[in-house]
């Protein structure tokens, strides 16, 4: 019998190089436009869904995989691992989480278990590194979740938008609250944590909200082996500078820069910066 197989979906912004060497199954969101349905990351990339977003008034509208894409996924490693962890967004956030766990009520074979990541982008992508790592070590089915969920648990997502309009436009918030933002130039930030989206602060500049994020960094990073990543829609500069003030301020046993997929990129638009990480 195998080693335990980790599924996860395209929200979870795996490096590709990370995904290929752990063996890790990444099932992709979808996106409907024009009538057609796209597979995150694979139909479609990031740039494409950024001039769309900028050239047209409707939005792009994402869906979970199917049932069928699980089965496909559950069925076809049935027979040569010993079990299956998929791990997920939050229910709260999508319905990936319950497609996922109907899906497995209809494999026979190893024993599945669906795991709530408790975290968003890179954040749920360190949950699935840190289990895949586990499951390569060797680790039982319950070690890899208990790994999984341990990580989940001292996830921080700390993330700034770029503009309002994507929001309004997705009908997240009022146009008039958009404008009262737009013209205050709020850079609004969120925190992720525990499974739930919080807003965080109103800085009026990106520098600013560069600076709280690396602020709340160096509060929670303790002692421990600190893991982290930069998040970006759309902004590989700015990427890029806050990566450099995060290597040289912190001793990261891991550093990546990930960009949103294009499911993603849909809700938030273009500009989005943020950090994810997680001490030991």
């Amino acid at each position: 019998m195998g080693r335990v197989l980790v599924v996860t979906d395209s929200s979870a912004n795996v490096p590709a190089g990370l995904a290929q060497e752990l063996g890790i199954c990444v099932v992709p969101i979808l996106l409907n436009l024009n009538g057609q349905t796209y597979r995150d990351g694979i139909d479609i990339t990031p740039g494409e869904v950024y001039r769309l977003l900028r050239a047209r008034k409707r939005l792009p509208t994402t869906a979970a995989p199917s049932a069928g894409d699980f089965l496909r996924v559950y069925a076809a490693a049935a027979q040569d691992v010993s079990g299956i962890v998929s791990i997920h967004l939050p229910t709260e956030l999508s319905a990936t989480f319950s497609v996922a766990s109907t899906s497995r009520e209809l494999v026979d074979g190893p024993p599945i278990r669906i795991v709530d990541s408790q975290s968003v982008a890179m954040g749920q992508g360190f949950v699935v590194l840190e289990a895949a790592r586990a499951a390569a070590a060797g680790a039982d089915l319950d070690a890899v979740v208990a790994r999984a969920e341990q990580v989940g648990r001292k996830m921080h997502v700390y993330a700034t938008l770029g503009t309002l309009e994507y929001l309004r436009r997705g009908g997240r918030i009022g146009g008039a609250a958009a404008l009262a933002g737009t013209m205050l130039r709020i850079k609004p930030m969120v925190y992720v944590a525990g499974g739930t989206v919080n807003p965080f602060a109103k800085p009026r500049t990106m520098s600013r909200a560069v600076q709280l994020m690396l602020d709340e960094m160096a509060r929670r990073a303790g002692d421990g082996a600190l893991h982290a990543a930069v998040l970006h829609a759309d902004a590989p500069d700015e990427a890029e500078e806050l990566r450099q003030r995060v290597e040289s301020a912190f001793d990261c046993v891991e550093l990546h820069v990930t960009e949103f997929t294009p499911v993603m990129g849909v809700h938030a638009g273009p500009g989005v910066l943020g950090l994810a990480f997680f001490a030991e």
